[in-house]
Protein backbone atom coordinates (compact mmCIF):
# COMPACT_ATOMS: atom_id res chain seq x y z
CA UNK A 1 0.00 0.00 0.00
CA UNK A 2 1.04 3.37 -0.30
CA UNK A 3 1.89 4.95 2.92
CA UNK A 4 3.28 8.00 2.70
CA UNK A 5 3.40 10.80 -0.09
CA UNK A 6 5.27 14.05 0.27
CA UNK A 7 4.51 16.84 -2.17
CA UNK A 8 6.65 19.64 -3.15
CA UNK A 9 5.67 22.80 -5.79
CA UNK A 10 2.88 20.91 -7.51
CA UNK A 11 0.20 23.48 -7.99
CA UNK A 12 -1.07 25.51 -4.75
CA UNK A 13 0.82 22.49 -3.07
CA UNK A 14 3.88 24.59 -1.68
CA UNK A 15 4.35 21.22 0.92
CA UNK A 16 2.84 18.70 2.24
CA UNK A 17 2.95 15.41 3.46
CA UNK A 18 -0.30 12.63 3.26
CA UNK A 19 -0.03 9.79 6.12
CA UNK A 20 -2.07 7.22 4.39
CA UNK A 21 -3.81 4.37 6.56
CA UNK A 22 -4.90 0.68 5.03
CA UNK A 23 -8.33 0.77 4.01
CA UNK A 24 -10.66 3.59 2.56
CA UNK A 25 -8.87 7.26 2.78
CA UNK A 26 -10.81 9.71 1.92
CA UNK A 27 -9.56 13.29 0.61
CA UNK A 28 -11.86 16.47 0.77
CA UNK A 29 -11.77 20.18 0.74
CA UNK A 30 -13.26 23.29 -0.25
CA UNK A 31 -13.07 24.35 -4.62
CA UNK A 32 -9.66 25.29 -5.11
CA UNK A 33 -8.36 23.99 -2.20
CA UNK A 34 -5.58 21.04 -4.29
CA UNK A 35 -7.72 18.01 -3.47
CA UNK A 36 -6.84 16.83 -7.20
CA UNK A 37 -3.28 17.63 -6.88
CA UNK A 38 -3.26 14.76 -4.55
CA UNK A 39 -4.15 12.71 -7.53
CA UNK A 40 -1.60 14.57 -9.82
CA UNK A 41 1.09 13.79 -7.66
CA UNK A 42 0.05 9.92 -7.47
CA UNK A 43 -0.22 10.35 -11.07
CA UNK A 44 3.21 11.57 -11.01
CA UNK A 45 4.47 9.15 -8.97
CA UNK A 46 3.54 6.06 -11.10
CA UNK A 47 4.97 7.30 -14.21
CA UNK A 48 1.99 9.98 -15.48
CA UNK A 49 2.97 12.68 -18.23
CA UNK A 50 5.07 15.35 -16.56
CA UNK A 51 3.48 18.40 -17.10
CA UNK A 52 5.84 21.74 -16.49
CA UNK A 53 2.51 23.85 -16.28
CA UNK A 54 1.88 21.93 -12.40
CA UNK A 55 4.84 23.02 -10.96
CA UNK A 56 4.00 25.64 -8.73
CA UNK A 57 4.68 29.29 -9.77
CA UNK A 58 8.22 30.63 -8.51
CA UNK A 59 9.42 26.98 -8.15
CA UNK A 60 12.35 25.70 -9.64
CA UNK A 61 10.37 22.27 -9.93
CA UNK A 62 7.53 20.09 -8.57
CA UNK A 63 8.60 16.64 -6.37
CA UNK A 64 6.64 13.82 -5.08
CA UNK A 65 8.37 10.76 -3.19
CA UNK A 66 5.91 7.90 -2.33
CA UNK A 67 7.08 5.51 0.95
CA UNK A 68 5.28 2.21 -0.92
CA UNK A 69 5.08 -0.57 1.56
CA UNK A 70 5.42 -3.79 -0.79
CA UNK A 71 5.79 -7.84 -0.64
CA UNK A 72 9.84 -8.31 -0.15
CA UNK A 73 8.99 -11.35 -2.19
CA UNK A 74 6.93 -10.40 -4.79
CA UNK A 75 7.08 -9.68 -8.50
CA UNK A 76 7.19 -5.83 -7.81
CA UNK A 77 10.74 -6.27 -5.53
CA UNK A 78 11.84 -8.12 -8.63
CA UNK A 79 11.42 -5.27 -10.68
CA UNK A 80 13.10 -3.37 -8.09
CA UNK A 81 15.60 -5.36 -7.92
CA UNK A 82 16.83 -5.77 -11.65
CA UNK A 83 16.18 -1.55 -11.64
CA UNK A 84 19.59 -1.82 -8.97
CA UNK A 85 17.27 -0.71 -6.24
CA UNK A 86 16.49 -1.35 -2.72
CA UNK A 87 14.59 -1.44 0.15
CA UNK A 88 14.59 1.73 2.49
CA UNK A 89 13.74 0.26 6.35
CA UNK A 90 11.31 -1.99 4.97
CA UNK A 91 9.38 -0.02 2.24
CA UNK A 92 10.10 0.93 -1.46
CA UNK A 93 10.85 5.02 -2.40
CA UNK A 94 9.53 6.25 -5.16
CA UNK A 95 10.35 10.07 -6.18
CA UNK A 96 9.68 11.87 -9.51
CA UNK A 97 10.32 15.29 -10.45
CA UNK A 98 9.58 18.07 -12.88
CA UNK A 99 11.12 20.87 -13.60
CA UNK A 100 9.47 24.10 -14.73
CA UNK A 101 10.97 23.83 -17.80
CA UNK A 102 9.29 20.28 -18.43
CA UNK A 103 12.64 18.08 -17.71
CA UNK A 104 11.87 15.01 -15.73
CA UNK A 105 13.62 12.86 -13.60
CA UNK A 106 12.03 9.32 -11.57
CA UNK A 107 14.00 7.41 -8.78
CA UNK A 108 12.79 3.81 -7.69
CA UNK A 109 14.77 2.75 -4.63
CA UNK A 110 17.20 4.89 -4.42
CA UNK A 111 18.32 4.89 -8.44
CA UNK A 112 17.80 7.03 -11.10
CA UNK A 113 15.22 5.02 -13.80
CA UNK A 114 13.80 5.57 -16.84
CA UNK A 115 9.91 6.62 -16.61
CA UNK A 116 8.73 3.61 -18.35
CA UNK A 117 10.01 1.58 -15.01
CA UNK A 118 6.74 3.23 -12.88
CA UNK A 119 5.38 2.92 -15.73
CA UNK A 120 5.25 -0.25 -15.67
CA UNK A 121 5.75 -1.21 -12.14
CA UNK A 122 2.30 0.78 -11.30
CA UNK A 123 0.40 -2.23 -13.34
CA UNK A 124 1.34 -4.16 -9.97
CA UNK A 125 0.87 -0.95 -7.41
CA UNK A 126 -2.05 1.50 -8.34
CA UNK A 127 -5.46 1.14 -10.41
CA UNK A 128 -6.43 5.08 -10.98
CA UNK A 129 -10.00 5.59 -12.11
CA UNK A 130 -10.98 8.87 -12.68
CA UNK A 131 -13.18 11.47 -14.99
CA UNK A 132 -10.44 11.36 -17.30
CA UNK A 133 -10.33 7.66 -17.34
CA UNK A 134 -14.34 7.67 -17.78
CA UNK A 135 -14.04 9.46 -20.92
CA UNK A 136 -11.17 6.78 -22.06
CA UNK A 137 -13.67 4.18 -21.09
CA UNK A 138 -15.54 5.50 -23.81
CA UNK A 139 -13.70 4.34 -26.49
CA UNK A 140 -14.03 1.10 -27.48
CA UNK A 141 -10.70 -0.35 -27.95
CA UNK A 142 -10.68 0.49 -23.73
CA UNK A 143 -14.05 -0.81 -23.15
CA UNK A 144 -12.09 -4.42 -24.72
CA UNK A 145 -9.35 -3.82 -22.19
CA UNK A 146 -11.71 -3.58 -19.16
CA UNK A 147 -13.41 -6.78 -20.50
CA UNK A 148 -10.41 -8.45 -21.24
CA UNK A 149 -8.76 -7.73 -17.57
CA UNK A 150 -12.24 -8.63 -16.18
CA UNK A 151 -12.47 -11.98 -17.67
CA UNK A 152 -8.98 -12.29 -15.97
CA UNK A 153 -6.83 -16.06 -16.09
CA UNK A 154 -9.69 -17.56 -18.13
CA UNK A 155 -8.20 -14.99 -21.27
CA UNK A 156 -4.95 -15.38 -20.83
CA UNK A 157 -4.11 -19.07 -22.37
CA UNK A 158 -6.19 -18.59 -25.37
CA UNK A 159 -5.12 -14.65 -25.62
CA UNK A 160 -1.75 -16.28 -25.80
CA UNK A 161 -2.17 -18.81 -28.13
CA UNK A 162 -4.11 -16.31 -30.56
CA UNK A 163 -1.04 -13.94 -30.17
CA UNK A 164 1.61 -16.48 -31.35
CA UNK A 165 -0.92 -17.29 -34.56
CA UNK A 166 -1.43 -13.56 -35.34
CA UNK A 167 2.54 -12.98 -35.40
CA UNK A 168 3.49 -15.81 -37.33
CA UNK A 169 0.51 -15.14 -39.76
CA UNK A 170 1.75 -11.67 -40.29
CA UNK A 171 5.04 -12.88 -41.02
CA UNK A 172 4.00 -15.41 -43.21
CA UNK A 173 1.27 -12.72 -45.04
CA UNK A 174 4.29 -10.18 -45.21
CA UNK A 175 6.47 -12.51 -46.55
CA UNK A 176 4.18 -14.23 -49.42
CA UNK A 177 3.51 -9.80 -50.52
CA UNK A 178 7.03 -9.15 -50.56
CA UNK A 179 7.66 -12.90 -52.96
CA UNK A 180 4.72 -12.49 -55.31
CA UNK A 181 5.07 -8.38 -55.47
CA UNK A 182 8.51 -8.29 -56.16
CA UNK A 183 8.29 -11.43 -58.96
CA UNK A 184 9.89 -8.99 -61.90
CA UNK A 185 12.47 -7.51 -59.91
CA UNK A 186 13.60 -11.19 -58.95
CA UNK A 187 13.63 -12.44 -62.28
CA UNK A 188 15.52 -10.07 -63.54
CA UNK A 189 18.14 -9.77 -60.69
CA UNK A 190 18.35 -14.21 -61.63
CA UNK A 191 19.07 -13.09 -65.47
CA UNK A 192 21.52 -11.23 -64.22
CA UNK A 193 23.10 -13.32 -62.07
CA UNK A 194 22.47 -16.37 -64.48
CA UNK A 195 23.83 -14.30 -67.34
CA UNK A 196 26.93 -13.40 -64.91
CA UNK A 197 27.65 -17.42 -63.61
CA UNK A 198 27.52 -18.58 -67.63
CA UNK A 199 30.20 -15.67 -68.61
CA UNK A 200 32.39 -17.48 -66.05
CA UNK A 201 31.82 -20.62 -66.41
CA UNK A 202 32.68 -20.18 -70.03
CA UNK A 203 36.38 -18.58 -69.57
CA UNK A 204 36.75 -21.31 -66.44
CA UNK A 205 39.23 -19.10 -64.16
CA UNK A 206 41.28 -21.07 -62.04
CA UNK A 207 42.59 -19.61 -58.40
CA UNK A 208 45.76 -17.98 -59.13
CA UNK A 209 46.03 -18.32 -62.68
CA UNK A 210 46.01 -14.85 -63.37
CA UNK A 211 49.19 -14.60 -61.73
CA UNK A 212 50.79 -17.45 -63.21
CA UNK A 213 50.21 -15.95 -66.61
CA UNK A 214 50.97 -13.17 -65.71
CA UNK A 215 54.56 -14.20 -65.09
CA UNK A 216 54.53 -16.19 -68.14
CA UNK A 217 53.56 -13.56 -70.39
CA UNK A 218 56.63 -11.73 -68.75
CA UNK A 219 58.75 -14.68 -69.10
CA UNK A 220 57.99 -14.86 -73.06
CA UNK A 221 58.19 -11.70 -74.21
CA UNK A 222 61.81 -11.41 -73.18
CA UNK A 223 63.14 -14.58 -73.87
CA UNK A 224 66.04 -14.05 -76.09
CA UNK A 225 67.23 -11.94 -73.69
CA UNK A 226 66.77 -14.26 -70.72
CA UNK A 227 68.20 -16.79 -72.74
CA UNK A 228 71.44 -14.80 -73.72
CA UNK A 229 71.98 -13.74 -69.97
CA UNK A 230 72.12 -17.37 -69.14
CA UNK A 231 74.81 -17.85 -71.80
CA UNK A 232 76.83 -15.58 -70.96
CA UNK A 233 76.79 -16.38 -67.41
CA UNK A 234 77.43 -20.57 -68.17
CA UNK A 235 80.45 -19.61 -70.13
CA UNK A 236 81.74 -17.33 -67.57
CA UNK A 237 81.72 -19.95 -65.25
CA UNK A 238 82.21 -22.79 -67.02
CA UNK A 239 83.83 -21.29 -70.10
CA UNK A 240 82.40 -22.42 -74.48
CA UNK A 241 83.36 -26.08 -74.75
CA UNK A 242 82.85 -25.59 -78.30
CA UNK A 243 85.88 -22.51 -78.36
CA UNK A 244 89.44 -23.39 -80.62
CA UNK A 245 90.97 -23.16 -77.16
CA UNK A 246 89.58 -22.63 -73.53
CA UNK A 247 89.52 -19.42 -72.31
CA UNK A 248 90.05 -18.21 -68.83
CA UNK A 249 86.68 -18.44 -66.66
CA UNK A 250 85.66 -19.24 -63.14
CA UNK A 251 85.73 -22.81 -62.69
CA UNK A 252 89.02 -23.08 -63.84
CA UNK A 253 90.43 -19.79 -61.89
CA UNK A 254 88.70 -21.43 -58.69
CA UNK A 255 90.37 -24.68 -59.90
CA UNK A 256 93.78 -22.71 -59.74
CA UNK A 257 93.47 -21.42 -56.82
CA UNK A 258 92.50 -24.21 -54.83
CA UNK A 259 95.63 -26.53 -56.47
CA UNK A 260 98.10 -23.76 -55.15
CA UNK A 261 96.41 -24.29 -51.29
CA UNK A 262 96.42 -28.00 -51.80
CA UNK A 263 100.16 -28.48 -52.40
CA UNK A 264 101.02 -26.54 -49.01
CA UNK A 265 97.77 -27.24 -46.76
CA UNK A 266 99.36 -29.74 -44.24
CA UNK A 267 101.47 -27.19 -43.48
CA UNK A 268 98.68 -24.84 -41.59
CA UNK A 269 95.08 -26.07 -40.67
CA UNK A 270 94.33 -22.40 -41.15
CA UNK A 271 94.81 -22.58 -44.74
CA UNK A 272 94.10 -26.25 -45.29
CA UNK A 273 90.07 -24.85 -44.16
CA UNK A 274 90.38 -22.54 -46.38
CA UNK A 275 91.24 -24.93 -49.80
CA UNK A 276 87.97 -26.79 -48.50
CA UNK A 277 86.00 -23.56 -48.81
CA UNK A 278 87.36 -23.07 -52.41
CA UNK A 279 86.62 -26.70 -52.83
CA UNK A 280 82.61 -25.67 -52.47
CA UNK A 281 82.57 -22.95 -54.10
CA UNK A 282 83.89 -24.85 -56.97
CA UNK A 283 81.29 -27.58 -56.90
CA UNK A 284 78.68 -24.53 -56.30
CA UNK A 285 79.56 -22.89 -59.29
CA UNK A 286 79.73 -25.76 -61.55
CA UNK A 287 76.07 -26.56 -60.23
CA UNK A 288 75.13 -23.00 -61.16
CA UNK A 289 76.55 -23.47 -64.52
CA UNK A 290 75.08 -26.71 -65.30
CA UNK A 291 71.63 -25.24 -64.53
CA UNK A 292 72.11 -21.77 -66.22
CA UNK A 293 72.51 -24.74 -69.43
CA UNK A 294 69.30 -26.04 -68.58
CA UNK A 295 67.60 -22.91 -68.64
CA UNK A 296 69.29 -21.87 -71.38
CA UNK A 297 68.11 -24.64 -73.53
CA UNK A 298 64.04 -24.48 -72.05
CA UNK A 299 63.97 -20.72 -72.68
CA UNK A 300 61.76 -20.85 -76.19
CA UNK A 301 61.09 -17.90 -78.01
CA UNK A 302 57.14 -19.21 -78.83
CA UNK A 303 54.97 -16.30 -80.43
CA UNK A 304 52.00 -18.37 -80.72
CA UNK A 305 52.32 -19.24 -76.93
CA UNK A 306 52.83 -15.47 -76.33
CA UNK A 307 49.48 -14.84 -78.43
CA UNK A 308 48.04 -17.53 -76.56
CA UNK A 309 49.03 -16.17 -72.76
CA UNK A 310 47.95 -12.83 -74.02
CA UNK A 311 44.34 -13.85 -75.25
CA UNK A 312 43.91 -15.62 -71.74
CA UNK A 313 45.13 -12.60 -69.82
CA UNK A 314 42.34 -10.37 -71.29
CA UNK A 315 39.99 -12.91 -70.80
CA UNK A 316 40.75 -12.90 -67.17
CA UNK A 317 41.46 -9.34 -67.33
CA UNK A 318 37.47 -8.67 -68.92
CA UNK A 319 35.95 -10.98 -65.95
CA UNK A 320 37.80 -9.24 -62.97
CA UNK A 321 37.10 -5.65 -63.62
CA UNK A 322 33.74 -7.01 -64.20
CA UNK A 323 33.05 -8.84 -61.31
CA UNK A 324 35.38 -8.85 -58.75
CA UNK A 325 36.51 -4.83 -59.19
CA UNK A 326 39.58 -2.43 -59.04
CA UNK A 327 42.75 -4.58 -58.01
CA UNK A 328 40.80 -7.60 -57.71
CA UNK A 329 42.40 -11.36 -58.56
CA UNK A 330 40.53 -14.36 -60.26
CA UNK A 331 40.10 -15.37 -56.45
CA UNK A 332 37.47 -12.65 -55.63
CA UNK A 333 36.10 -13.47 -59.32
CA UNK A 334 35.05 -17.49 -57.96
CA UNK A 335 34.14 -15.88 -54.97
CA UNK A 336 31.39 -13.76 -56.32
CA UNK A 337 30.52 -16.58 -58.48
CA UNK A 338 29.95 -18.79 -55.21
CA UNK A 339 27.85 -16.08 -53.43
CA UNK A 340 25.50 -15.56 -56.74
CA UNK A 341 25.14 -19.16 -57.54
CA UNK A 342 23.51 -19.56 -53.42
CA UNK A 343 21.78 -16.39 -54.47
CA UNK A 344 20.36 -17.61 -57.77
CA UNK A 345 19.28 -21.15 -55.76
CA UNK A 346 17.34 -19.32 -53.69
CA UNK A 347 15.61 -17.13 -56.18
CA UNK A 348 14.84 -20.15 -58.35
CA UNK A 349 13.71 -21.60 -55.13
CA UNK A 350 10.80 -18.87 -54.72
CA UNK A 351 8.24 -20.68 -56.55
CA UNK A 352 8.41 -23.93 -54.36
CA UNK A 353 8.51 -21.26 -51.45
CA UNK A 354 5.91 -19.28 -52.28
CA UNK A 355 3.74 -22.36 -52.53
CA UNK A 356 4.78 -23.37 -49.54
CA UNK A 357 4.08 -20.29 -47.57
CA UNK A 358 0.48 -20.20 -49.53
CA UNK A 359 0.07 -23.80 -47.68
CA UNK A 360 1.20 -22.42 -44.07
CA UNK A 361 -0.45 -19.38 -44.80
CA UNK A 362 -4.19 -21.20 -45.71
CA UNK A 363 -2.98 -23.49 -42.17
CA UNK A 364 -2.54 -19.96 -40.28
CA UNK A 365 -5.72 -18.41 -41.12
CA UNK A 366 -7.69 -21.32 -40.04
CA UNK A 367 -6.07 -21.89 -37.30
CA UNK A 368 -6.25 -18.09 -36.20
CA UNK A 369 -10.15 -18.24 -36.72
CA UNK A 370 -10.47 -21.31 -34.35
CA UNK A 371 -8.01 -18.61 -32.00
CA UNK A 372 -10.14 -15.99 -32.62
CA UNK A 373 -13.48 -18.07 -32.00
CA UNK A 374 -11.94 -19.28 -28.82
CA UNK A 375 -11.12 -15.42 -27.41
CA UNK A 376 -15.17 -14.38 -28.85
CA UNK A 377 -16.40 -17.09 -26.61
CA UNK A 378 -14.19 -16.23 -23.72
CA UNK A 379 -15.46 -13.02 -23.75
CA UNK A 380 -19.07 -13.17 -24.41
CA UNK A 381 -18.97 -15.36 -21.15
CA UNK A 382 -17.09 -12.59 -19.38
CA UNK A 383 -19.35 -9.94 -20.78
CA UNK A 384 -22.73 -11.68 -19.30
CA UNK A 385 -21.18 -11.58 -15.88
CA UNK A 386 -19.83 -8.30 -16.49
CA UNK A 387 -22.89 -7.36 -17.77
CA UNK A 388 -24.94 -8.56 -14.75
CA UNK A 389 -22.61 -7.57 -12.10
CA UNK A 390 -22.88 -3.66 -13.11
CA UNK A 391 -26.76 -3.84 -13.39
CA UNK A 392 -26.63 -4.83 -9.72
CA UNK A 393 -24.41 -2.03 -8.87
CA UNK A 394 -26.82 0.01 -10.60
CA UNK A 395 -29.89 -1.23 -8.76
CA UNK A 396 -28.09 -0.02 -5.42
CA UNK A 397 -27.29 3.19 -6.96
CA UNK A 398 -30.39 4.32 -7.45
CA UNK A 399 -31.16 3.06 -11.12
CA UNK A 400 -33.15 -0.08 -10.37
CA UNK A 401 -34.71 -0.36 -13.91
CA UNK A 402 -31.24 0.07 -15.46
CA UNK A 403 -29.48 -2.40 -17.80
CA UNK A 404 -25.98 -2.59 -18.92
CA UNK A 405 -25.08 -4.94 -21.63
CA UNK A 406 -21.85 -5.61 -22.85
CA UNK A 407 -21.43 -6.78 -26.85
CA UNK A 408 -19.18 -8.80 -28.17
CA UNK A 409 -19.49 -8.63 -32.10
CA UNK A 410 -16.70 -10.49 -34.66
CA UNK A 411 -15.91 -7.73 -36.92
CA UNK A 412 -13.83 -10.47 -38.94
CA UNK A 413 -10.70 -8.37 -39.37
CA UNK A 414 -7.94 -10.02 -36.95
CA UNK A 415 -6.27 -7.65 -35.11
CA UNK A 416 -3.68 -8.02 -32.56
CA UNK A 417 -6.05 -8.53 -30.04
CA UNK A 418 -8.82 -10.62 -31.96
CA UNK A 419 -11.82 -10.22 -34.54
CA UNK A 420 -14.02 -8.76 -31.52
CA UNK A 421 -15.67 -5.28 -31.41
CA UNK A 422 -16.50 -4.73 -27.74
CA UNK A 423 -19.02 -1.78 -27.07
CA UNK A 424 -21.13 -1.05 -23.25
CA UNK A 425 -24.18 0.23 -24.10
CA UNK A 426 -27.40 1.49 -21.44
CA UNK A 427 -31.34 1.06 -21.50
CA UNK A 428 -32.12 3.23 -18.58
CA UNK A 429 -35.38 1.86 -18.43
CA UNK A 430 -37.40 -1.05 -19.61
CA UNK A 431 -38.74 -0.84 -23.03
CA UNK A 432 -35.47 1.29 -24.21
CA UNK A 433 -33.26 0.37 -26.83
CA UNK A 434 -30.20 0.03 -25.39
CA UNK A 435 -27.79 2.58 -26.57
CA UNK A 436 -23.59 3.18 -26.52
CA UNK A 437 -22.66 4.87 -23.12
CA UNK A 438 -21.83 8.18 -24.85
CA UNK A 439 -26.05 7.94 -26.42
CA UNK A 440 -28.12 6.46 -24.00
CA UNK A 441 -26.83 8.00 -20.75
CA UNK A 442 -27.30 11.56 -19.22
CA UNK A 443 -25.01 13.30 -17.00
CA UNK A 444 -25.66 11.78 -13.68
CA UNK A 445 -26.70 8.69 -15.18
CA UNK A 446 -23.16 8.02 -16.78
CA UNK A 447 -21.42 9.02 -13.74
CA UNK A 448 -23.23 6.23 -11.78
CA UNK A 449 -22.74 3.97 -14.67
CA UNK A 450 -19.10 4.66 -14.80
CA UNK A 451 -18.91 4.12 -11.04
CA UNK A 452 -20.54 0.74 -10.96
CA UNK A 453 -18.43 0.01 -14.21
CA UNK A 454 -15.18 1.20 -11.99
CA UNK A 455 -16.41 -0.46 -8.56
CA UNK A 456 -16.90 -3.52 -10.78
CA UNK A 457 -13.84 -3.77 -12.33
CA UNK A 458 -11.73 -2.79 -9.49
CA UNK A 459 -12.81 -5.99 -7.95
CA UNK A 460 -11.21 -7.62 -10.50
CA UNK A 461 -8.24 -6.20 -10.43
CA UNK A 462 -5.58 -7.28 -9.10
CA UNK A 463 -3.88 -4.36 -8.03
CA UNK A 464 -2.99 -3.02 -3.87
CA UNK A 465 -4.68 0.52 -4.24
CA UNK A 466 -6.94 2.14 -5.76
CA UNK A 467 -7.69 5.75 -6.18
CA UNK A 468 -11.21 7.32 -7.44
CA UNK A 469 -11.15 11.18 -8.17
CA UNK A 470 -14.61 12.37 -8.12
CA UNK A 471 -16.29 9.82 -9.80
CA UNK A 472 -19.15 10.67 -7.84
CA UNK A 473 -19.48 13.60 -9.63
CA UNK A 474 -23.39 14.42 -10.13
CA UNK A 475 -24.49 11.89 -8.03
CA UNK A 476 -26.30 12.47 -4.16
CA UNK A 477 -29.01 11.46 -2.15
CA UNK A 478 -29.36 7.79 -2.17
CA UNK A 479 -27.14 6.95 -4.66
CA UNK A 480 -24.09 8.93 -2.93
CA UNK A 481 -24.87 7.03 -0.01
CA UNK A 482 -24.63 3.61 -1.86
CA UNK A 483 -21.27 4.71 -3.61
CA UNK A 484 -19.65 5.34 -0.01
CA UNK A 485 -21.08 1.67 1.20
CA UNK A 486 -19.60 0.07 -1.47
CA UNK A 487 -16.16 1.94 -1.85
CA UNK A 488 -15.98 1.15 1.75
CA UNK A 489 -16.79 -2.57 0.88
CA UNK A 490 -13.97 -2.51 -1.61
CA UNK A 491 -11.45 -1.25 0.93
CA UNK A 492 -12.12 -4.19 3.29
CA UNK A 493 -9.68 -6.18 0.66
CA UNK A 494 -7.75 -3.35 -0.75
CA UNK A 495 -6.27 0.29 -0.06
CA UNK A 496 -8.59 3.17 -1.51
CA UNK A 497 -7.99 6.35 -1.83
CA UNK A 498 -10.78 8.46 -2.53
CA UNK A 499 -11.24 12.61 -3.60
CA UNK A 500 -14.73 13.72 -3.33
CA UNK A 501 -16.97 16.61 -2.50
CA UNK A 502 -19.93 14.34 -1.58
CA UNK A 503 -20.34 14.04 2.46
CA UNK A 504 -22.50 10.78 2.22
CA UNK A 505 -19.12 8.96 0.53
CA UNK A 506 -16.61 10.43 3.37
CA UNK A 507 -18.54 9.65 5.95
CA UNK A 508 -17.60 5.75 5.47
CA UNK A 509 -13.94 6.89 5.42
CA UNK A 510 -11.38 4.96 7.26
CA UNK A 511 -9.22 8.23 7.58
CA UNK A 512 -10.40 11.49 6.48
CA UNK A 513 -8.16 13.59 5.12
CA UNK A 514 -8.95 17.50 4.85
CA UNK A 515 -6.81 19.48 2.47
CA UNK A 516 -6.51 23.50 3.06
CA UNK A 517 -5.56 26.44 2.09
CA UNK A 518 -3.53 29.22 4.27
CA UNK A 519 -3.96 33.03 4.06
CA UNK A 520 -1.45 33.40 1.19
CA UNK A 521 -3.58 30.67 -0.69
CA UNK A 522 -1.43 27.65 -1.01
CA UNK A 523 -1.22 24.54 0.99
CA UNK A 524 1.85 24.22 3.18
CA UNK A 525 3.14 21.52 5.41
CA UNK A 526 0.17 22.09 7.59
CA UNK A 527 -2.54 22.30 5.31
CA UNK A 528 -2.96 18.48 4.97
CA UNK A 529 -4.93 17.18 8.13
CA UNK A 530 -6.06 14.01 9.13
CA UNK A 531 -9.26 14.66 11.25
CA UNK A 532 -10.17 13.06 14.62
CA UNK A 533 -14.31 12.03 15.02
CA UNK A 534 -15.13 15.94 16.11
CA UNK A 535 -13.03 16.93 13.11
CA UNK A 536 -14.88 14.79 10.96
CA UNK A 537 -18.10 15.94 11.98
CA UNK A 538 -17.01 19.95 11.17
CA UNK A 539 -16.10 19.00 7.75
CA UNK A 540 -19.34 16.98 7.05
CA UNK A 541 -21.13 19.89 8.06
CA UNK A 542 -19.63 22.01 6.10
CA UNK A 543 -19.98 19.41 3.20
CA UNK A 544 -23.60 19.52 3.74
CA UNK A 545 -24.67 22.78 4.71
CA UNK A 546 -21.36 24.95 3.60
CA UNK A 547 -21.45 25.86 7.48
CA UNK A 548 -19.26 24.27 10.29
CA UNK A 549 -20.95 25.24 12.68
CA UNK A 550 -24.66 24.58 12.06
CA UNK A 551 -26.49 22.47 14.08
CA UNK A 552 -28.51 21.19 11.66
CA UNK A 553 -25.47 20.24 9.75
CA UNK A 554 -23.61 18.77 12.94
CA UNK A 555 -26.51 16.69 13.85
CA UNK A 556 -26.91 15.45 9.92
CA UNK A 557 -23.04 14.65 10.32
CA UNK A 558 -23.08 12.57 12.83
CA UNK A 559 -25.91 10.75 11.73
CA UNK A 560 -23.85 9.66 8.40
CA UNK A 561 -21.59 8.95 10.70
CA UNK A 562 -23.38 6.50 12.52
CA UNK A 563 -24.63 4.74 9.90
CA UNK A 564 -21.54 4.34 8.12
CA UNK A 565 -20.03 3.18 11.60
CA UNK A 566 -22.21 0.55 11.76
CA UNK A 567 -21.79 -1.02 8.41
CA UNK A 568 -18.43 -1.03 8.55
Amino acid sequence: MVDEVRIQGLGVIDEAVLDLSPGFNVVTGETGAGKTMVVTSLGLLFGGRADPQRVRPGADRATVEGRIVVDPGGRVMERVEESGGELDDGALIVTRSVSAEGRSRAFLGGRSVPVNVLINLADDLVAVHGQSDQQRLLQSARQRGALDRYAGGALTKPMRAYTKAYQRHRQVTALLEELTTRARERTQEADMLRFGLEEIEKVDPKEGEDADLAAEEERLGHADALRGAADTAHEALLGDAAAAFEAANVTSLLGQARNALDAVREHDPELAALADRLAEAGYLVSDVGTDLASYAESVDADPSRLAVVQERRAELTGLIRKYGGPDATAAEVLEWARRSAARLTDLEGDDDRIEQLRTEHAELTERLAAEAGELTEVRTRAAERFSGAVTEELTALAMPHARVIVTVAPTGDYGPHGVDEVEVRLAPHPGANPLPLHKGASGGELSRVMLAIEVVFAGADPVPTFVFDEVDAGVGGKAAVEIGRRLARLARNAQVIVVTHLPQVAAFADQHLLVEKSDDGTVTSSGVTALDREGRVRELSRMLAGLEDSELGRAHAEELLAMASEER
